[in-house]
């Protein structure tokens, strides 16, 4: 279930590469034990999931972004490490539609569509008075 995450790069230190390792594969390992325990509760893993996407979401907006290269060097060692270990982390969300696929059943028993709102003008219940408000 778990991807190997290489961890490479001339600016870390061999130590500090190592601890990163660790952490990594004991994060891995707390997902995988919290997805397996839940298989089959859709509703359990969608707020794994949810989780997931908001730390993502957390990390690139605030702590990677203040790490963020200021100068070329670095910028090109971010760049190349990118390029060379499988580009952009990306957390992508399942379409409703590949969603609802896995239901085909709800299709056949789906309901008309509902009537436009407002109704026309010349479908309204005619023994029923305009409301007049005053101010």
């Amino acid at each position: 279930m778990t991807e190997s995450v290489s961890i490479e790069s001339s600016e870390v230190s061999a130590a500090a590469t190592g601890a990163l390792a660790q952490d990594l594969q004991e994060i891995a390992t707390a997902i995988d034990a919290a997805a397996q325990g839940r298989k089959g509760d859709s509703v359990a893993l969608l707020a794994l999931l949810r989780l997931l996407e908001q730390h993502h979401r957390d990390i690139c907006e605030t702590l990677f972004r203040d790490s963020l290269p200021s100068n070329r060097h670095t910028l090109y060692t971010l760049l190349r490490d990118i390029e060379v270990h499988g580009g952009w982390p990306y957390i992508q969300r399942m379409k409703l539609r590949s969603f609802l696929a896995n239901y085909p059943h709800l299709e056949e028993a789906a309901e008309p569509d509902p009537p436009a709102f407002p109704p026309e003008e010349d479908s309204l219940d005619e023994d029923c008075p305009p409301i007049i408000l005053d101010d």
